[in-house]
């Protein structure tokens, strides 16, 4: 049976992911890795140094277990994949990179989300990244969120997709598609009322693994 690792920053995430793990890759063996200090450590001058051996290390740990392949479901690592794939021999995947393919297909004017600024720049490279792979060139405007994260963080998911749908439905007017940079703001795209698309990682990112296997 193929095996799939997923690798975490964040035990918030780990719910969602294996409940669409479940949906879409039924006879797929999944288990998951979780290092919840990567995002404060990489704002940690002593720290950001570490964190693609510790990465590099799990991965390896994944290897070891028998994982055919890796899944980084946060965005802040996602420009550790390639390298670290190419260390450790197995496939190491980016869970947003086909939510930034659909930005890029959607139109020119993209709109980029976050709540911590980790998270907010590795994701408009990528979409920079495929956006020049598919021969386009976006605007991409992007915002943090101020106040967010530490709310989720705290246990205030209201508080968070408050902040969250407020920045959304600011930004609408003159974007083409929003990007919501976190899986773990998700639940502010179902929240928000705007004419333009919400895009979270998760989902495209799984069915792109699925469709993979």
């Amino acid at each position: 049976m193929t095996r799939i690792a997923f690798l975490h920053t964040g035990a918030v995430v780990i719910p969602p992911v294996m409940a669409l793990a479940g949906e879409l890759l039924p006879d797929v063996a999944t288990v998951n890795y979780l290092d919840d200090k990567i995002v404060a450590d990489l704002r940690d001058p002593r720290l950001s140094g570490s964190i693609e051996g510790r990465l590099e290390s799990l991965a390896r740990a994944a290897k070891d277990g028998g994982a055919d392949a890796v899944m980084f479901t946060c965005s802040s690592i996602s420009q550790l994949a390639a390298p670290i794939a190419e260390r450790v021999g197995i496939p190491v995947l980016r869970i947003d990179e086909a939510m930034a393919d659909v930005a890029v297909a959607t139109g020119p004017r993209i709109a980029v989300i976050a709540t911590l600024p980790t998270t907010c720049e590795p994701t408009t490279s990528l979409i920079r990244e495929r956006a020049e792979l598919a021969g386009r060139d976006p605007q991409i405007v992007s915002e943090v969120v101020e106040g967010a994260f530490e709310a989720v963080a705290g246990g205030d998911r209201e508080t968070h997709d408050r902040l969250v749908v407020a920045a959304i439905e600011r930004l609408a007017p003159d974007a083409d598609v929003i990007v919501l940079a976190q899986a773990s703001m998700a639940s502010a795209a179902d929240a928000a009322t705007v004419d333009v698309p919400v895009l979270t990682s998760l989902r495209p990112g799984i069915e792109r693994l699925a469709a993979s296997l």
